[in-house]
């Protein structure tokens, strides 16, 4: 499940005092302005929402570990049964079993399987208050500009979807990107009454393009990167794939790298004319 956090930058010296901030209080619904009159009420804000985040990321792992626990027990205990994707294809084809996609909306956009169910457990957050900027901010400054990965929050109507569509006897081949989150959702259903649960191991990433009849633009594997990584092709999948297609795969990579080393050098150059040329100004 991935995540998320708040950095507010505001520049300042010793010379300059800040005034006034205005945050929303986002306890009230009328959004009245919560005014900060020096620096020091600034401070004790920023260092109260870092405790706070730091808490929220301990209290993840630890669930997450826990989560692993019942889910692995799941899986152990035959609730939940085991298919490779190869065996999933087979079973959609073979056995009229139904795929239920549960991948956040930026991942089944690129990739999905032919006449398959898409309800994502988690999706990408769209909301804007204080709590979830910060989280998304925290989610872009530790990775997320690399891996392209968007702040996601769990679908509080997942269950109640799956239930208007399928009844709870259904065979249901429960997938995700990588399989964890296929995981969670099968615990989520189990716990509702459904007890004719497949999970994909390893996730529509683990299938070869012939394993399961794919629509979309993209293979299966390329469904979950993003981001600076993607673009300039350094992700494990990318690679992988370069080991197959040869140098005329990675050229255009390589040309890509090259471009953004060249508008990186660009910028540096326009940045110093720039601050050569305020200086100019003040000096006259």
């Amino acid at each position: 499940m991935e995540v998320l956090n708040l950095s507010i930058s505001i520049p300042f010296n010793n010379n300059h005092k800040l005034q006034k901030a205005h945050l929303f209080n986002t306890s009230s619904f009328n959004h009245k302005p919560l005014q900060l009159h020096s620096l020091s009420d600034y401070k004790g804000i920023v260092v109260k929402a870092q405790a706070t985040d730091e808490d929220y990321e301990l209290k993840q792992v630890k669930d997450m570990a826990a989560a692993r626990k019942r889910w692995e027990a799941l899986v152990r205990e035959g609730k939940v049964k085991l298919l490779t994707p190869k065996e999933a294809g087979y079973a959609i084809q073979l056995s009229g079993k139904t795929l239920l996609d549960v991948r956040p909306s930026i991942e089944h956009e690129k990739a999905w399987v032919k006449g398959s169910t898409w309800i994502p457990i988690f999706d990408t957050d769209t909301e804007f208050d204080i709590g979830t900027l910060s989280r998304k901010v925290s989610s872009y400054m530790m990775g997320g500009w690399w891996s392209g990965v968007p702040t996601l929050s769990y679908n509080n109507q997942f269950v109640s979807k799956v239930t208007e569509k399928f009844p709870k006897d259904t065979d249901l081949i429960v997938a995700c990107q990588k399989g964890l989150r296929s995981l969670a959702a099968c615990e989520q259903l189990y716990n509702a009454g459904y007890r004719n649960l497949f999970w994909v191991q390893g996730g529509l990433e683990a299938a070869e393009e012939e394993d399961l009849e794919r629509e979309g633009p993209q293979p299966f594997k390329f469904a979950g990167i993003g981001g600076l990584s993607e673009f300039l092709g350094w992700t494990d999948q990318q690679r992988a794939q370069a080991a197959k297609e040869g140098w005329g795969y990675r050229l255009v990579f390589s040309a890509r790298l090259i471009g953004v080393v060249i508008a990186a050098d660009a910028l540096f150059i326009a940045v110093q004319q720039a601050a050569r040329y305020l200086q100019d100004l003040r000096g006259n």
